[in-house]
């Protein structure tokens, strides 16, 4: 049996920690980075070689994995790395940007003979730690038959078209998620200003045509308070507007994320915006004065 490839992954914090140890427990040899070097200390408990830059943590590997906060930061990393990239790596980008960036970060990379697939992932801290993250990868089939070994540790992937593809798609995935918890918070204050039992209702709905992971998880969040960060409002924010970006550039007119959008951005702005995005629930109920 032929050794696995060295990665290196740069970014682990919240999600990319669990993803990076699970890598560790696949048996993939693993350098990793972050910016509070503290945060690669459990990862180093694992096995892994901790490096005080990206560039340190590239050299020598096979496979590059990104797990960043946004797409600025991203590029700034691909600058500091290009030193060290070498015709034959493959970098796989999951965190969350925008599909433009992702198609030229594409081309970037491809000069340097370096294969790139956009893979953001959907699912949480949960579904970190779990490995079972729903990964949409965007890229040539030959990348992503190279990478689903690496994949199939942290999650289950799908190709979903070429280059920026897989960005297109984790927007769709938050278009949906955030209009939805919308939904429930709306669904569940409903209930509790009629007089209802919202736990009652929750149950009583779940198995109909409201079913949803989002009323299950989330809406479990919003009835307990528990508003610990899985996925923050902030970045909530951050992918709507993406989303508004990217329908703004093919035409495209979408009112429901947009409201969303400024719904978000009222609770970040009412202090909210380190919880989990399920506090909308919250803010909506402040509103509400409930």
């Amino acid at each position: 049996m032929s050794a696995k490839p060295r990665i290196a992954f740069l970014g682990t914090g919240l999600m990319g920690e669990p993803m990076a140890a699970n890598l560790l427990r696949a048996g993939y040899p693993l350098r990793a980075w972050n910016r509070s070097p503290d945060k690669t200390r459990p990862l180093v408990i694992l096995g892994a070689e901790s490096h005080a830059t990206p560039a340190g943590a590239v050299a020598g590997a096979e496979i590059i994995i990104t797990m960043l906060l946004n797409g600025d930061v991203v590029d700034g990393i691909l600058r500091e790395i290009e030193a060290e990239l070498r015709p034959g790596q493959l970098l796989i980008d999951m965190s969350s940007i925008a599909p433009r960036m992702a198609r030229d970060h594409a081309a970037r990379l491809a000069a340097h003979g370096v294969d790139y697939l956009d893979a953001p992932v959907s699912g949480g801290t949960v579904g970190a730690t779990d490995a079972t993250l729903a990964i949409m990868a965007g890229g040539t089939a030959a990348a992503f038959e190279r990478a689903t070994p690496v994949f199939a540790a942290m999650g289950r992937a799908t190709l979903v078209g070429p280059h920026g593809a897989g960005q297109l798609a984790k927007l769709a995935n938050q278009a949906i998620v955030a209009i939805t918890i919308g939904a429930v918070a709306e669904a569940l204050l409903l209930a509790k200003g009629g007089g209802a039992d919202p736990a009652a209702v929750r149950a009583a709905i779940a198995g109909g045509f409201a079913e949803s992971r989002i009323l299950n998880l989330h809406g479990a969040r919003m009835l307990t308070g528990n508003f610990t960060p899985g996925g923050t409002i902030a970045t909530q924010i951050k992918d709507l507007k993406n989303i508004l970006d990217e329908a703004g550039e093919i035409g495209l007119e979408l009112p429901f994320v947009q409201l969303a959008y400024r719904l978000f951005q009222d609770a970040a702005a009412a202090g909210l915006g380190a919880h989990d995005h399920s506090a909308l629930y919250q803010h909506l109920a402040a509103m509400n004065k409930l």
